[in-house]
């Protein structure tokens, strides 16, 4: 639960900042799939969930490859912050 406090606190500041930006859009992706993981931990079968996440995986990765490229620093805070893994092309 710790994680999930700490992303709506970074949620509610950023929403009242920008929210087109790379960093907010990463976060809501980011939200969605920790959401869809609890999900998918109960119900295994559920494919369109699954289908869901690779989605919104695969989205969330282009925006992080898109920051990465843009500018390194901003890329590696917000993987630390949001505790993700960097990407195995990098």
């Amino acid at each position: 639960m710790v994680k999930n406090s700490f992303i709506s606190v970074i949620f509610q500041e950023k929403k009242e900042e920008n929210c087109g930006s790379v960093e907010f859009q990463v976060l809501c992706f980011t939200n969605k799939i920790r959401r869809l993981t609890s999900h998918l931990e109960l119900h295994r079968k559920d494919y369109l969930s699954q289908r869901g996440l690779r989605k919104t995986l695969e989205k969330r990765q282009r925006l992080l490859a898109y920051l990465s490229n843009k500018n390194r620093v901003r890329y590696k805070e917000l993987i630390s912050q949001l505790n993700i893994r960097e990407s195995k092309n990098r």
